[in-house]
Order: structure tokens, then C-alpha cells, then sequence
């Protein structure tokens, strides 16, 4: 049984055993502020909407109760206005806490985050070093379980004694016993590496257009992108970036609350500033990635007034982007593209601006293109390194 709600929204029963009756209401409230963009009033809303369809709470435990228990666990706050109630002790308003407006707390965003790379790379474990291969040995940071010959400028924390001195025996015996330069053995190391990465997301109107919402999976995709990272790789680096009528950077900390505006799509202003970003990486491993449904369709003029068609692919607009491309490719700043659309002429576009910039191009549906950003992430990685 399923309910089709605004906003093109649909739910299935849920059910989950073994839950309390808060984790169950919490994994569902996860989802539905996802949807709207860190909204918590809109999420309670639509989470009473369920109960009522659903029959997700009874008499022992209520929406008000879970309200509560959100609140008490540092999930959600209450905020007041400047001239409101403060909510200070003894202030009116402190016993039925106040008329104040929801909103999420740091700790629900990291939740959100973590929640989206357990939705979305499942099967990933952490990794202890977290960090990048090179694919060279010399004097570095990571042991490889192999030895060789030991070299002037080798860090004597890193000479191996055991088989040092094993080789002293051999060379020299025991009765005449001395250790020399020859006999010493360094553990091999190499070298970690860092990724530096630009997440694009179009937020032009399209990607909330045609019945079906494309902002919400890209904007999980990110967090997860962004949990992935700083959990598994915190040496890399990943910035993210918004592009409508102009391109602009978000903190991580906002991706909850990212959606789509009444905007064209300027991919040029987009890319200017991803490059603009990356150049300021002292990084040698870039890359950009760049999630988008829809054509190019709005430029930047020099005087600041906008140039826009949605009319067909825009042939000054198209030479722009590829120019862009070109200029990636002589940074070495490889571009890959997952157009979430399939007409067959921005399939061209596509390809034509990936062939500008020696990139890669995924078409893809919303399933599973977060699975193909993490693959292409980690093949980026150690291609990347490695060359």
C-alpha cells in the first residue's frame, strides 16, 4: 500500500522490527526533512500526515512525545524571535516552550550525512589510514612489508633492526660480530597522496520539473560524498558548488538545506569556479565532478547583464563550455559528467565536452548514481596517483 503525496513524494508502509517507537518515527523523519531541504516544521507535518495514514504512533507514545525526545536528544532546537520570548528560566513562554520556530542542529546534520553514506555505499567499512597511494616506494609515511638496502638520507626510525642485524650475522659471523652500513635494511614506505574534488550540482529549476524530484538524491549523493571523505580519506579535500543563473560555493554543513531555485543553468560560471577553487589546492591529484539533468542555457556577460536561451542547445553558450573543457584539460583537472537525462541531444553535448576534456560521462537515471560516484571516485584516485 502506498500514498502519493505534494511535491511528488511517495511512501510505502514501513516497518521495522526489533525498533523503539522512537528510532522507528526517527529513521522516518530523517528521510522526510531530507526532502524538505532541513524544513523541520514541514518534516513534522508530513510525519503527522503519516501517523495518520499509517497508524505510526499510539497513546504511549505520540508525535508531541517524539517532538520531545528529538529535543531532548539534541536533534532539533527551538528558535525564537528577536522580540519573542528567549526561553531563558522563569521567562514566559518556558513552560510550554514557547511559540518558537524548529530548526536542525549541527548533530542532525551529521547524522543526515552518515545516514546518506549508509544508504548509499553500504557496503564501504572505514578505513584506518585513509589515505592515497602513490604506487612509488621510497621515504615515506606507510609501511609496505617489504625491505630493501638501506640509502643515505633514510630515516633511522625506519632501518629495520631484526633483519639488520640478521644480515650483520651472515656477513660477518658471530665470533668477529660488527654491524656496517652494508648490513642495514630499511622497511619500505610509500608515499600517501592527496585528492583534492569539486562536487557541481545544478540547481536550476529542471531538476524539480517533469514530476520527479532530482535535487533531494543529488543533494544525498553529496553528503555522502562529503561523509566518505572526511571519515575514510581525511587527507583529501572536497568542496562543493551550486550552479543556477551563477555558481556559488555551500559549506557542508548546508548540503540538508539545498534546493533548487528559478534558475537557468550557467555550467560556464560553474566550472570557472571549480578551477578557480582547485587552483588554490596545493594538491597535485583534481578532479571535478558535475551532476546536472539539463543543457547549458544562461551565461555571464562582461557587463553583468545575463544571456539566456532554453531554446535547443545555444551555440555561443555551447563553445563556452567547451572552452572551458579545454582549459581544464591543461591543468590536468579531469571533469566527469553524470547527466541525469538521455535525450539523445544533450547525449551529444555530453560527449563533445567530455572529448574536450579527456573526461568521463556517465548517463544515468537517479538509481544508483551514487554508486557510480564512489566507483568513480576511487578509480580517479588511483588512476590519478598512480599516473
Amino acid at each position: 500500500m502506498a500514498m502519493n503525496t505534494r511535491k511528488g513524494f511517495r511512501f510505502t508502509n514501513y516497518k521495522a522490527p526489533d525498533q523503539t517507537p522512537f528510532e522507528k518515527l526517527f529513521e522516518i523523519f530523517q528521510e522526510l526533512v531530507t526532502h524538505t531541504s532541513g524544513d523541520v516544521e514541514e518534516a513534522l507535518d508530513w510525519l503527522r500526515e503519516l501517523d495518520k495514514e499509517y497508524q505510526l504512533t499510539d497513546d504511549d507514545y505520540t508525535i508531541d512525545d517524539f517532538i520531545e525526545d528529538l529535543k531532548a536528544k539534541g536533534y532539533i532546537r527551538e528558535e525564537f524571535d528577536v522580540d519573542g520570548p528567549q526561553g531563558g528560566e522563569g521567562e514566559e513562554g518556558d513552560e510550554t516552550g514557547g511559540s518558537g520556530s524548529l530548526s536542525v542542529t549541527a548533530k542532525l546534520e551529521r547524522i543526515l550525512r552518515q545516514r546518506a553514506l549508509d544508504q548509499i555505499f553500504g557496503k564501504i567499512k572505514r578505513s584506518g589510514s585513509g589515505n592515497h597511494k602513490t604506487g612509488k616506494s621510497g621515504k615515506g609515511d606507510e609501511h609496505t612489508g617489504e625491505f630493501r638496502e638501506y640509502r643515505f638520507g633514510d630515516s633511522l626510525e625506519h632501518i629495520n633492526m631484526t633483519e639488520s642485524l640478521k644480515n650483520a650475522q651472515v656477513n660477518h659471523g658471530l665470533d668477529n660480530f660488527s654491524l656496517s652500513e652494508e648490513d642495514l635494511v630499511v622497511e619500505d614506505t610509500q608515499h600517501k597522496a592527496q585528492m583534492s574534488t569539486v562536487l557541481m550540482i545544478d540547481i536550476s529549476h529542471s531538476m524539480i520539473l517533469y514530476g520527479e524530484d532530482r535535487i533531494t538524491p543529488a543533494k544525498k549523493v553529496a553528503m555522502a560524498l562529503a561523509e566518505l571523505i572526511t571519515t575514510r580519506y581525511p587527507k583529501d579535500t572536497l568542496d562543493i558548488l551550486v550552479f543556477g543563473n551563477d555558481a556559488w560555493p555551500i559549506p557542508i554543513k548546508d548540503l540538508p538545506y539545498l534546493r533548487v531555485g528559478p534558475y537557468h543553468t550557467n555550467t560556464v560560471a560553474g566550472l570557472q569556479l571549480a578551477m578557480d577553487m582547485l587552483r588554490r589546492k596545493r594538491n597535485t591529484n583534481k578532479q571535478i565532478f558535475m551532476i546536472t539533468d539539463g543543457k547549458p542555457s544562461c551565461l555571464r556577460l562582461p557587463n553583468g547583464d545575463y544571456y539566456k536561451n532554453s531554446v535547443g542547445l545555444d551555440e555561443y553558450i555551447v563553445e563556452k563550455c567547451y572552452a572551458m573543457a579545454q582549459q581544464a584539460r591543461k591543468l590536468h583537472i579531469p571533469i566527469t559528467t553524470f547527466m541525469i537525462a538521455e535525450d539523445p541531444y544533450l547525449m551529444q553535448f555530453v560527449r563533445e565536452f567530455t572529448k574536450a576534456n579527456k573526461g568521463k560521462a556517465f548517463y544515468t537515471g537517479l538509481k544508483g548514481l551514487g554508486e557510480m560516484i564512489f566507483e568513480d571516485y576511487e578509480q580517479n584516485r588511483k588512476r590519478r596517483i598512480k599516473g
